[in-house]
Parts: C-alpha cells; sequence; structure tokens
C-alpha cells in the first residue's frame, strides 16, 4: 500500500524537514511506499499531485498550521502533531494503513475532519503560531537587512542616499513595517480564512500606527477573525447575491469593527502597556534582568519548539519593533545552548550515549550554531526525565548570563552566522560567554545524570 503526507510546523524552519525525513525513514524500513509533501517557510516542496492522492490508501497530516484538505476528499486522512511525527513515525504508519479508505466510510470521515477542524480553530495557540509563521520571515530578513545597515556604523543610515539608508528602509522601513499587520492578518485568516484576512491586516495595520504594537496586533488579528467568522455564519442572503459576502458586505463590516475598536477602543489602553512594559524591560538590570532571562531560557529549552518554546521567541521578536534588544539576545543564546550542549555531551561522556547518538551529536553542532533548538529532540526523546531538566537548567543559564551582561541583538534569526555582522551584537563577548556557558552547565548536567548505556 501507498501512503501520502503533509507536514507543516509553525514556522516552517526545522519541525516541518524532521517530521518529513522521519516518516520517510520509518516508511522505508517497514517496506512502505510514502510520499510526503513538506509546506516549509520556502513555500511547498515535494507537492503531491493528484495520481499520489488517487494512489495512496491514505493521508497522514502532521502539521501545527492550517492545511488545507479538499484535495483528499474520499480518502481516510489522519491527523497528528508535527512533534508526534518526529518521535512516533511507525506508529503513526500503523495507524494510518489501518484506517479504512475510500468511500467505504465517506460520511464518517466527513463528520471527523469537519470536528477537528473545528476543535482547532477554537485554539488560540493554533491561530497566534499561524501569524507568527507567515510574520517570521519578513521579521528574519528586515532584522538582518538592519543589521547589516550597521556594518557602515550604527548611525550611518542616517545619512540619505547610502547604501546604509538602503538597507534600514528595506529592513526597518518595509520589512518591520509590515511586521504588525501580516501577524494580525493571518491570524484573522487561520480563524475565518480568507474573509478573515483584509480586516486582519488593517487592524494589524492600524495596531502598528497608534503604538500598540506587536500586543495590540495579536488583538487585533483575533478580533478580526471571529468577527469575520461569526458574520460569515450569521449574515444569510438570497443566492443571488451570495457573492457580494466575500468581496464586499464581509471585509467592509469586519473592517469597520476591528477598526473602530482599535482606535476609540483598544488601542490606547494596550499603546499604554506597551509603553510600559517596553520602559521596564529598557531600564531592567540586576536581579530583574537575571530572573527575566532565567525564565526565557527556561522556555526555550522545556519543548524545543513547541508552544512554551514559541511563546518566549514570539515575546522576543515582537520587542524588535519597539527597540528592545535584550530578550531576543537572551532567546536566541537559550535556543542555540541546547543542541550545543548535547553535542558537547556526546563528546565528553561517550559512554552515556548509544552510537546511533553519538553520530547525531555530530549534527547537533551544526543545529545548536544555525539556532536549531529541535536538535535537541532526538535525545530529549529517549531519555526525557534526564536530558530536559538538563536543557532547561543550561538554557536559563545562557539566557540569565546574556540578559544580566546587557546583550543585545537586532537579529532574529541566524545563530553564530550573524555575530561577524558589525554592531549586530551588543557585547558581542558576554553573548559569546553566555552561549559557551549555557552549553558546559548542559553537557555536565547531562554527563552527571544520565546513566551508561550498559545500565537498564
Amino acid at each position: 500500500m501507498k501512503l501520502v503526507a503533509i507536514t507543516s510546523c509553525p514556522t516552517g524552519i526545522a519541525h516541518t524537514y524532521m517530521a518529513a525525513e522521519s516518516l520517510e525513514k520509518t516508511a522505508k524500513e517497514k517496506g512502505i511506499d510514502i510520499k510526503v509533501e513538506t509546506q516549509g517557510s520556502v513555500g511547498v516542496e515535494n507537492e503531491l499531485t493528484l495520481e499520489d492522492v488517487q494512489e495512496a490508501h491514505a493521508v497522514i497530516i502532521a502539521a501545527g498550521t492550517t492545511v488545507s484538505r479538499e484535495r483528499f476528499a474520499g480518502k481516510a486522512i489522519l491527523e497528528v502533531a508535527v512533534s508526534e511525527a518526529i518521535k512516533n513515525p511507525g506508529s503513526i504508519i500503523d495507524k494510518a494503513l489501518k484506517l479504512e479508505a475510500g468511500k467505504q466510510n465517506l460520511s464518517k470521515q466527513v463528520e471527523d475532519i469537519k470536528k477537528k477542524r473545528s476543535e482547532e480553530r477554537s485554539g488560540p495557540y493554533k491561530h497566534l503560531m499561524a501569524g507568527v509563521s507567515f510574520m517570521l520571515p519578513l521579521v528574519v530578513a528586515g532584522g538582518l537587512a538592519i543589521a547589516l545597515s550597521f556594518i557602515f556604523g550604527i548611525e550611518a543610515f542616517q545619512q540619505e542616499g547610502t547604501l546604509a539608508a538602503a538597507l534600514m528602509q528595506i529592513g526597518g522601513g518595509a520589512a518591520f513595517a509590515l511586521m504588525v499587520p501580516v501577524l494580525a492578518g493571518y491570524i484573522a485568516y487561520s480563524i475565518a480564512e480568507r474573509p478573515g484576512l483584509a480586516p486582519g491586516l488593517i487592524g494589524g495595520m492600524i495596531a502598528s500606527q497608534i503604538g500598540a504594537g506587536f500586543l495590540g496586533g495579536i488583538l487585533a488579528g483575533f478580533i478580526a477573525g471571529y468577527t469575520a467568522d461569526f458574520l460569515k455564519k450569521a449574515i444569510k442572503l438570497p443566492r443571488a447575491f451570495e457573492g457580494l459576502k466575500p468581496v464586499l458586505i464581509l471585509p467592509l463590516l469586519s473592517s469597520l469593527v476591528v477598526g473602530l475598536l482599535m482606535i476609540y477602543v483598544i488601542g490606547a489602553p494596550v499603546k499604554g502597556i506597551m509603553d510600559a512594559m517596553t520602559a521596564w524591560l529598557q531600564s531592567l538590570t540586576g536581579t530583574n534582568a537575571l530572573l527575566l532571562g532565567t525564565i526565557l531560557g527556561a522556555m526555550m529549552a522545556f519543548d524545543m519548539g513547541g508552544p512554551v518554546n514559541k511563546a518566549a521567541y514570539t515575546f522576543a521578536v515582537g520587542l524588535l519593533g519597539a527597540n528592545v534588544f535584550e530578550p531576543q539576545a537572551a532567546v536566541m543564546a537559550a535556543g542555540m545552548t541546547p543542541p550545543l550542549g548535547l553535542a558537547l555531551a556526546t563528546v565528553l561522556f561517550k559512554n552515556k550515549f548509544t552510537k546511533a547518538e553519538v553520530e547525531a551529536g555530530k549534527a547537533a553542532w551544526v543545529l545548536g550554531i544555525s539556532f536549531i533548538t529541535e536538535g535537541a529532540i532526538p535525545f530529549a526523546a529517549a531519555d526525557p526525565f534526564r536530558v530536559i531538566p538538563s536543557i532547561m537548567a543550561g538554557s536559563a543559564a545562557a539566557g540569565a548570563l546574556s540578559m544580566t551582561l546587557g546583550a543585545t541583538l537586532r537579529a532574529p534569526h541566524g545563530g553564530i552566522f550573524v555575530l561577524p555582522i558589525p554592531n549586530a551584537v551588543g557585547n558581542l563577548v558576554g553573548y559569546m560567554v553566555a552561549i559557551a556557558v549555557g552549553t558546559i552547565v548542559t553537557a555536565c548536567l547531562v554527563g552527571l545524570l544520565k546513566k551508561k548505556v550498559s545500565e537498564v
């Protein structure tokens, strides 16, 4: 039998491809023919054809974002979390093979799909991550463009007509200006699909214009999405006028609702919260900075790319638009530490790891320096009660040191590859010390807690 699958994680960077590889490798071991389409940050790759779908016994959807299922009508569909496809691919494939395919149980399949869609759309986290996944490329491109402008001097962009000014216009004037509207727009899109996009973008732009920042954008996205979804279901028109709903009635009414609420009700209080939070973060020193860094660091390692990790990362990324750069430095340092610490542990304590894990440690070096925290997942899955506390402690140490030493980071991604860019990192030496200390703490704790591979 043949299977087809789609993998897609909120950021579309690591989990998407790790899940695909995991499913393909396990299917090959079982002698099962499988084709996996990845919907990552670069778009759709290895796209499933109509022939692939028709030949498949069942469809596996391993996703943390909204995935269209219209092309799979009549097929048995198994939906799982993307992390589950990484950890338990064999179990997932076995379940998919046991599903009843085709029209034998079509009515039940349709009902199940509708129920799951309804459950997914009731989850605010899923909608938030959909917005973040579309916002992230803008933040990364914009942040790196801004960082490149600093090669010519920290204030060189102020001179019009220079390359530094052009880079700043690309990064700050364009990419960062779109950050909040796109975040809000695709939160709303995740909730209400196409009718939510226009009011979400409009609400996000208003949030950006009035200084409500990413918090205002998140609220605008949810208000726009749920408003558009409600109106879509509530407004009933004669068939002849039904075509007016998506192009005129829904965009206008939902945009007016979210726009007026942002301008007259929500905007000012949220702006006040953002201003207060920004001022507090900019004034952080000593114990307060250490505590925030510890919390952010531990969150980054807790689920290695899961909801808690993404919450910390989203918080830090959102603050870049408010010119608060310390949390981003702490978050990236803490996110690099888990795979780096485990890679170091496989070198220092080889008797605590299997041969396969030692080999995986070599790849973990590359993943770690690239700020791909998910590189720690295979180790954590094999021994969670020893590995997860160890990497949380190491990441907490890295985050705490980064904040305490006042390290700043203007690029939201890139790992060590952004470090050579002049002025992209503030207190570069202190930042590198934070990463090194976090890595060593992780490795030492893993070596202390893990048992030798011969022990049961």
